[in-house]
C-alpha cells in the first residue's frame, strides 16, 4: 500500500469526493485509510463509565485506499505514488512532478 499515515490525500470518491485531509491511520492488510474529519458517521455509545458517558459521537470511518489520491509536495495536485532507490535507500517519489514525498514522522 503505498499510502501512510500522516500523508496529504483527496478523496475521489463518496459524500466527501473533492476535499483534501490527512491520513491519521492506515490498515495496510485490509487496504483501508482513515482521513481525519472526512467519511464521519453517527455512533450510537453505551456509557462505560462515570467519566465516560454515552451518547451519539461523530466516528472517521475506514474507507478504501483506492478511494484516495496522494497530494503532490510541489504543487497539492493529486497524483500517484512511485519508488526510486538513492543512496541504498527506498523513498516514495510523485510520479507527476518526480518529486520526493517527504517522511511523515509521529
Amino acid at each position: 500500500m503505498k499510502v501512510r499515515k500522516g500523508d496529504r490525500v483527496r478523496i475521489l470518491t463518496g459524500k466527501d469526493a473533492g476535499r483534501d485531509g490527512t491520513v491519521s491511520v492506515a490498515f495496510p492488510a485490509t487496504n483501508k485509510v482513515i482521513v481525519e474529519g472526512r467519511n464521519t458517521a453517527k455512533r450510537h455509545t453505551k456509557p462505560r463509565s462515570q467519566e465516560e458517558p454515552g451518547g451519539i459521537i461523530d466516528k472517521d470511518m475506514p474507507m478504501n485506499v483506492s478511494n484516495v489520491a496522494v497530494l503532490s509536495p510541489k504543487d497539492g495536485k493529486p497524483t500517484r505514488v512511485g519508488y526510486k532507490v538513492e543512496n541504498g535507500r527506498k523513498v516514495r517519489i510523485c510520479k507527476r512532478t518526480g518529486v520526493e514525498i517527504p517522511e511523515v514522522k509521529p
